[in-house]
């Protein structure tokens, strides 16, 4: 019997955009993907971080016998972050119709730190009123245990790679499952959006949202010092949140801020892409030697990309990244759904080709 061919799935930040990758992860589990094939590791920034992360946990947790189909954790997740009740939805509601207002003109914009009293002691009291809507962490907490990932892993385990941007080095960084890295922390700090969230400490270090780095890592998942020598995948499979095109000028404050940061996060991703690409062109012309191939288990990787599909894509606005309504999000999971089985379907049409 033929070796399975090796995937590394890579997942796309977007904020509640990235229900979507929930969706696509579903419908890759529920097709048998990682039966078919061997997932030998995910990467993931922002939103996407805490999907790869839930997708890893899950498979760690099947490995080991745990029977829960590995897409529920993904679906509970996202569904337990959005509105459950008549309160939520007026919360939700409000924040969502004061980026629109804003974006309009209709009112002005409140700038302050996150790290401000007055917006320290307003998270404490929302946290107090609200703990499940609010509480970010302790959601996370409910879904992984971190505490038990250690003796999960084993040395047959997939890799998970979670980008962040380092504060106060201006490194970007690349919390890796092969250094014992994969903490609370690591998640809230990839997703620590700097208008939002304060930066998170990690020892001596202090993160910013991995959307200021790799959005997501990618050419880090054919790198042997990074997944190992044995997970270098023959197929990388892309969930992307940002579209690369798109049919009309920005022209409010917030269309042009939220295209601008659709671009520098996409300029990241397909950089590393087009790197990959290029290892692919030499190993073809036969640029290396025998033996640097064989030393680093160089291999031409096929990429491919799943994305939204064009009626979601286009009804999406900014405000839409922080949009917690519950049919909002069963929607785009329910698209991630159907474009992970049209990519299952006719995978060769998705291949990217730079």
């Amino acid at each position: 019997m033929a070796d399975k061919k090796k995937v590394a799935i890579a997942c796309q930040g977007g904020g509640s955009q990235t229900a979507f990758s929930a969706g696509v992860l579903k419908s890759f589990f529920q097709n048998n993907v990682h039966k078919k094939k061997e997932i030998v590791a995910l990467s993931g920034t922002s939103g996407g971080a805490v999907c790869a992360t839930l997708a890893w946990f899950s498979m760690l947790k099947a490995a080991k016998g745990d029977m829960t189909p590995i897409e529920q954790g993904l679906t509970d997740f996202w569904r337990a972050n959005s509105t459950q009740n008549m309160m939520e939805e007026m919360l939700n509601a409000s924040q969502v119709n004061y980026v629109q207002l804003v974006d309009n003109g209709m009112m002005p914009e409140w700038k302050s730190s996150p790290s401000a009293p007055i917006n320290q002691a307003m998270v404490l009291a929302s946290k107090a009123m609200f703990p499940r809507f609010y509480d970010f962490k302790g959601l996370l907490e409910t879904y992984i245990d971190f505490g038990e990932i250690k003796g999960l892993v084993t040395p047959a385990s997939p890799v998970l790679l979670l980008g962040a941007a380092n504060v106060l080095t201006g490194e970007f960084k690349k919390f890796n499952s092969l250094k014992n890295e994969i903490q609370v922390e690591a998640v809230l700090a990839s997703a620590a959006l700097p208008s939002i969230f304060p930066a998170v400490e990690i020892g001596k270090d202090a993160y910013w949202d991995g959307l200021l780095s790799d959005n997501p890592p990618t050419d880090e998942l054919v790198e042997a010092n990074f997944v190992g020598k044995d997970r270098i995948p023959d197929e990388l499979w892309v969930i992307q949140i940002n579209p690369k095109t798109r049919r009309d000028i920005p022209v409010t404050p917030e269309q042009i801020i939220d295209r601008r940061n659709e671009m520098i996060g996409n300029e990241s991703l397909f950089q590393d892409l087009k790197h990959i690409m290029m290892v692919n062109k030499f190993l073809k012309q036969g640029a290396f030697t025998k033996e640097y191939v064989t030393e680093h288990r160089l291999k031409p990787v096929e990429i491919f990309i799943i994305k939204m599909s064009e009626d979601l894509l286009e009804s999406l606005d900014a405000s839409s990244k922080v949009n917690r309504n519950a049919a909002y999000i069963d929607r785009l999971i329910k698209d991630g759904e159907n474009q992970g089985d049209l990519f299952l379907q006719t995978q060769k049409t998705m291949r990217y080709k730079g």
